[in-house]
């Protein structure tokens, strides 16, 4: 019998190829998925967590996310805890409240929901699509090569991948992996969060901003939520602040007493659930975002607002440009990673720096007290003001002209014809 000649079939049963390999089902995940798989790339998406799964968050979603979440076509009927919002009410550090109003009928510009339903939803959707999230999956290695990018999960699996898209998070493990994690990072804020529920109407309904003089340049916040429950907590600027991270639990159960803010939340209201305390990255034109075949976004990005530490829509954003970068670049891995620098730098990195001296007005209860009456002259600009805070046009829109266009401050909102405030 003549000997076989053919070569051996060498490779392991737990290997697997894909276009794309994007760690984490977050929403930035999840919007890189999407995008990718609708332009007809192959994705794999794991996920060290079970969904759904709490995630520490202020769950407020600004115009930028909403618009974002539509164009993904996440339905807010699939979140339950989804409420939409139609003013923000900002308490200056002098007492003095002032009503911001968003527009009316021509969509939603700012809403609420819990990011337990958010994400599930999110997961939901793009398995809808075809795409495959393998959860309680962690990366445990990752090499790259001139090929492809080689990851091993905790569940001895190998994948191949010509790219990977890493929304693992601020302590982002695939950066880990590649060396090029920073060491003794813990965020630039620092956040406290509970649930609270048989809140008052008021605490239903509106979305309210405290700037204390004790917090600022940060602040507390109370956003509602559906079945009468709100989201309540407070931002410190890690190293701008009176406070230290060690102070956060005292002054959580002090700022509860604030008679403005037991006013606000109710006589019956209560804990839902224990407080929750997290680090929030917003270093985005300071770190690497790409690593070869690997693009960062997200959390793993840091790319969070350095004014309010809002972060979801940056995170769709984010997951968004990565994925048109690899579409636009299949097998130029320096062009990807050139297109989404861009990308980074010119839409999101120029209104991180100038959010950032903006800070400094707030430092000081003066300058906060100043930019809340500034910005409460007229109704002229407590509209623009309102939509503004809430990301419907850029940061810096007005300092960089080459953004300029038509009905750049009049843009409509998202989920228009869908306008409600809630889902039930």
């Amino acid at each position: 019998m003549a000997p076989d000649l053919s070569p051996p079939d060498t490779a392991p049963a737990n290997i697997r190829s894909v276009d794309v390999l994007v760690v984490g089902a977050g929403p930035s995940g999840c919007a890189a998925a999407l995008t990718l798989a609708r332009a007809g790339r192959s994705v794999l998406v794991i996920d060290k967590a079970t969904f759904p799964r709490d995630k520490i968050c202020g769950d407020g979603l600004t115009t930028s996310a909403l618009r974002e979440l539509d164009a993904l076509g996440l339905d807010p009927k699939t979140v339950p805890s989804w409420v939409a919002v139609d003013d923000v009410v900002v308490r200056s550090p002098s007492g003095r409240e002032v009503v911001f109003p968003l527009p009316r009928n021509c969509g939603t510009y700012a809403a609420a929901s819990r990011r337990q339903d958010l994400d599930m939803a999110l997961v939901q959707l793009a398995r809808s699509e075809g795409i495959e999230i393998c959860e309680n999956v962690a990366l445990r290695s990752m090499t790259q090569t001139e090929s492809h990018a080689v990851v091993v999960t905790d569940t001895s699996e190998t994948i191949h991948a010509s790219y990977v898209v890493a929304a693992d998070g601020m302590w982002s493990p695939t950066r880990k992996a590649l060396g090029i994690a920073q060491p003794g990072y813990r965020g630039e804020w620092h956040a406290f969060r509970q649930y609270f529920k048989n809140v008052s109407p008021r605490a239903a309904s509106e979305l309210i901003v405290w700037f204390e003089p004790d917090l600022l340049p940060g602040y507390a916040w109370s956003f509602p939520l559906a079945d009468g429950t709100a989201n309540i907590g407070f931002g410190i600027l890690r190293d701008d602040s009176s406070y230290k991270v060690s102070d956060m639990g005292p002054l959580w159960r002090e700022l509860l007493t604030r008679p403005h803010v037991r006013e606000f939340l109710g006589p019956d209201a209560e804990p839902e659930s224990p407080h929750r305390a997290w680090p929030i990255p917003a270093r985005v034109d300071r770190i690497a975002l790409t690593c070869e075949r690997t693009l960062f976004v997200g959390d793993a990005a840091a790319a969070t607002d350095p004014m309010t530490g809002e972060g979801i829509g940056q995170a769709l954003l984010t997951g968004r440009w990565a994925a048109e970068a690899i579409i636009a670049n299949p097998t130029n891995t320096s062009g990807c990673a050139k297109a989404y620098a861009h990308s980074v730098e010119t839409e999101l990195s120029v209104d991180h720096r100038f959010a950032e001296r903006l800070m400094t007005i707030l430092r000081r209860p003066l300058g906060a007290r100043g930019a809340v009456r500034i910005a409460g002259i007229s109704g002229w600009t407590r509209r623009n003001f309102g939509r503004w805070l809430f990301e419907d046009y850029p940061r810096a829109l007005l300092l960089t002209p080459r953004r300029w266009h038509r009905g750049m401050l009049t843009g409509p909102g998202a989920y228009r014809g869908t306008h409600a405030h809630s889902t039930d």
